[in-house]
């Protein structure tokens, strides 16, 4: 979190429609941090976005002229993505994902390790560890100022206010 992945999703989308490319941004349903319908930066860049609860939804929803595809949070939809990226691929389309690689434990989050797998290119953003102000790579999860327990819902949406960019070292896990 806090690495500038969703600012990056927009900067992307913004310069194909400079070049005149038919773009459509999705986002799951499950994310309304900052409204329902865009992708928002935590610096205040936006995007207008069709929120989905599924692969699926997005795969319904394409328009068929698009050449674009942009996939905000990518690691909370379903395992369904990875293959539905790799068909508009095969067709041709571009398509570009943001999401967290690992959950708030470190662990592969989602379908990303899949789709990480699959593609052409990948770009990982660090954050800056809200600790020691190192290179951060992880997600802290706080609850009521204290680490989360590894056995707590892996899904929780939220910003600021329940987790905080960490390094490897600064990282914990309550017990």
């Amino acid at each position: 979190m806090f690495s500038g992945k969703s600012e990056e999703l927009i900067r992307r989308v913004r310069r194909a429609e400079i070049g005149r490319q038919r773009t459509q941004v999705f986002k799951p349903a499950i994310d309304t941090r900052y409204g329902y319908d865009t992708v928002n930066s935590h610096s205040g860049a936006h995007h207008g976005a069709t929120p989905v609860r599924s692969a699926a939804d997005i795969a319904e929803r394409l328009d068929p002229d698009v050449q674009v595809i942009a996939i905000d949070e990518a690691q909370f939809l379903d395992e369904g993505l990875a293959p539905l990226c790799e068909r508009l691929a095969n067709a041709g389309k571009r398509v570009i994902l943001a999401g967290l690689d690992q959950d708030f434990r470190g662990e592969p989050f989602g379908p990303i390790p899949a789709l990480l797998a699959r593609a052409e290119e990948v770009t990982k953003l660090s954050a800056i560890c809200m600790e020691c102000g190192a290179p951060a790579t992880r997600t802290q999860r706080l609850i009521d100022g204290k680490p989360a327990s590894a056995h707590d819902p892996i899904v929780l949406v939220g910003a600021s206010e329940a987790y905080q960019a960490r390094c490897r070292a600064c990282h914990v896990l309550a017990v």
